[in-house]
């Protein structure tokens, strides 16, 4: 039975809406971006220098440094927050996704997911992407004052976290093995959120959760 579903997404693909979407269809928890909270509750640190973080490999003269100072015998403290970097943020992200996954009833967006549970039992794995042309439109939507530079955001949202993956995870962003299903959200939102609900087998308990706040 799947418990966990996970959407990666490219920037501007609706693929955050779809993962809202479906947790709302079948009463589970969201994991975005109150993941930042959760944490820097944890790690015991601000949720600014979290968010900084998030999806991201650290500056190369920084990731240098580092290995200097680590290479030199010195060792960080943990909860120290002038350490918190993105390998901690990594650290912590795996560790909370996997208590999640055993706890099951949850959609998680991006931070890898699909990499961290790939051997979870009862995860299902999501892809979204659409054209540029598509991605840009709901870019100058949402972002009107980035109209003007939405295709180099883009570009530089789904490099960044191209990155992400293959330095932690040491697979490919859009490599298809990773994913169950992978989705053009060209197809629509009703679409793309029933077909996820049939390939995961869930269309049952979508129907069940909706029955039961009817009765009640």
């Amino acid at each position: 039975m799947i418990q966990v579903i996970t959407v990666e997404r490219e920037y501007g693909s609706r693929g955050a809406e779809l993962a809202y979407h479906l947790a709302e269809r079948l009463g589970w928890k969201l994991i975005d971006s109150c993941l930042v909270d959760e944490v820097a509750q944890k790690a015991g640190v601000a949720p600014t220098l979290v968010k900084r973080c998030d999806e991201r490999i650290d500056p190369w003269f920084y990731r240098f440094g580092k290995t200097i100072w680590l290479g030199g015998g010195l060792q960080r403290r943990p909860g120290d927050p002038d350490v918190f970097d993105s390998e901690r943020m990594v650290e912590f992200i795996r560790g909370y996704l996997l208590e999640q996954a055993t706890k099951g009833s949850c959609v998680v967006v991006g931070r890898g997911a699909a990499c961290t549970l790939a051997k979870a039992p009862g995860a299902f794995h999501v892809f979204v992407y659409a054209s540029m042309a598509r991605k840009i439109r709901w870019l100058e939507e949402k972002f009107p004052e980035h109209a003007r530079e939405a295709e180099r955001e883009i570009l530089a949202t789904d490099r960044r976290r191209a990155e992400y993956i293959r330095r932690f995870h040491q697979r490919e962003w859009d490599d298809r093995r990773l994913y169950h299903l992978m989705m053009n959200s060209c197809m629509g939102m009703d679409a793309m959120v029933e077909a996820t609900l049939e390939a995961a087998g869930l269309h049952s308990v979508g129907a069940s959760e909706r029955a039961g706040q009817a009765v009640g």
